[in-house]
């Protein structure tokens, strides 16, 4: 998979998630398997402003290549000065649009998944951003829905708008805003995004919770890669499944409770690293508990215990007291993982889907979806 200068030889993508693919958590996919790998999203405000929190996002490994940062943002100018802080100060040597949020508090402004139905304004944060990373040769690519609902669709136009303005690859989430995380992801979108961009890479997402999943995605859709996400929580040996499959080779790793805890403490002490604060680490951690321990046998008692440590001595402690003898459950720990949900009505401004054309009232009332918050 090529992206820009880049040659990924494992065609994957770790999809940027909030709170969960900071740098710990790429390090343990990283050592699983190969691949491209996403930090959380950074807001493009956030950056410009020089966040602290924002720029702990956007720090890497020094054996992570390529660095890979996901930026969001409704203003063209805000956007391209973000992505020109990460070029020129070589914080990142890829960039992602987020253009395929779902959340309410994005989308009543008219950003994430339900901007590109704006489609100047689409056009204008593109460009701007590839303009700014262009001198620096840092590849930008785009992550985004099919659109709004099934009735105001946006997919392919704005495949072709960024392919146009120069970008090194689109990535498809194959729901709308509206299905959320609900219900089974529309392969046959991805098929025809293929079928309608053809001089950049078409990265595959939505519902890969196998290596097997993830190679039918590619003979189905004809699609140059597939982007992960739900699929790896509590799973970081998912990417040594892909690469083999993606090799030929039969391998999958069954790991036994001995190997998720051995998994979890090492996920413990990169967390306590990363913040450099054990307290604040452990805090982080413990949303992941539930999707490691997913299919095993793991008393209540336990699971809670585990999901309210506070230190590395402490999640040791409650990791030994496991039956470290339990073997692989097979498929009570596959499939589904993470947020899921029902369809719900997006949540829009008002008057937003009268007119495809950005109006002067909303262009000023888009600028308060410029969060200033990074990761959430």
């Amino acid at each position: 998979m090529q992206i820009g200068r880049f040659t990924i030889d494992t065609p994957v993508e770790l999809a940027p998630m909030a709170g969960v693919t900071n740098r710990a958590f790429r390090t343990l996919c990283r050592e699983n398997g190969g691949g491209l790998f996403v930090a959380e999203m950074v807001t493009s405000r956030a950056l410009v402003e020089g966040n602290p929190e924002t720029l702990r996002i956007v720090t890497f490994d020094e054996d992570e290549s390529p660095r890979s940062a996901q930026v969001y943002g409704v203003d063209p100018a805000t956007v391209g000065a973000a992505v020109r802080i990460l070029a020129e100060r070589d914080l990142a040597d890829h960039v992602d649009l987020n253009f395929g949020c779902p959340v309410p508090k994005v989308t009543r402004k008219g950003g994430g998944a339900v901007l590109p139905w704006k489609r100047d304004l689409f056009t204008a944060i593109v460009r701007a951003a590839v303009d700014a990373a262009k001198p620096f040769d840092v590849p930008v690519t785009i992550k985004m829905r099919k659109g709004i609902d099934d009735d105001h669709l946006t997919y392919l136009e704005a495949g072709l708008i960024a392919q146009d303005a120069g970008v090194a690859s689109v990535a498809l989430h194959a729901r709308t805003a509206a299905d959320y995380y609900s219900g089974t992801a529309d392969w046959s979108s991805i098929a025809r995004l293929k079928e309608t961009v053809k001089h950049v890479p078409v990265l595959g997402n939505g519902d890969i919770w196998s290596a097997e999943d993830a190679v039918r995605m590619v003979a189905e859709t004809g699609c140059d890669g597939v982007v992960v996400g739900r699929g790896c929580q509590g799973r970081p040996w998912l990417f040594a499944d892909l690469q083999a499959a993606f090799e030929g080779r039969p391998e999958r790793v069954t790991p036994g409770l001995r190997h998720v805890a051995e998994t979890v403490y090492r996920h413990g002490e990169l967390m306590a690293e990363y913040f450099e604060d054990e307290d604040k680490g452990m805090r982080d951690l413990r949303k992941h508990m539930a999707w490691y321990f997913k299919g095993y046998a793991v008393g209540g008692d336990t699971r809670r215990a585990l999901a309210m440590v506070s230190t590395l001595d402490e999640l040791r402690g409650h990791l030994a007291a496991l039956d470290l003898e339990q073997g692989y459950p097979g498929a009570d720990a596959e499939g589904p993982r993470g947020r899921a949900g029902s369809p719900k009505k997006p949540h829009l401004p008002y008057g937003w889907l009268d007119s495809r054309d950005l109006s002067e009232e909303f262009e000023e009332s888009l600028r308060e979806a410029e969060l200033s918050v990074s990761g959430g």
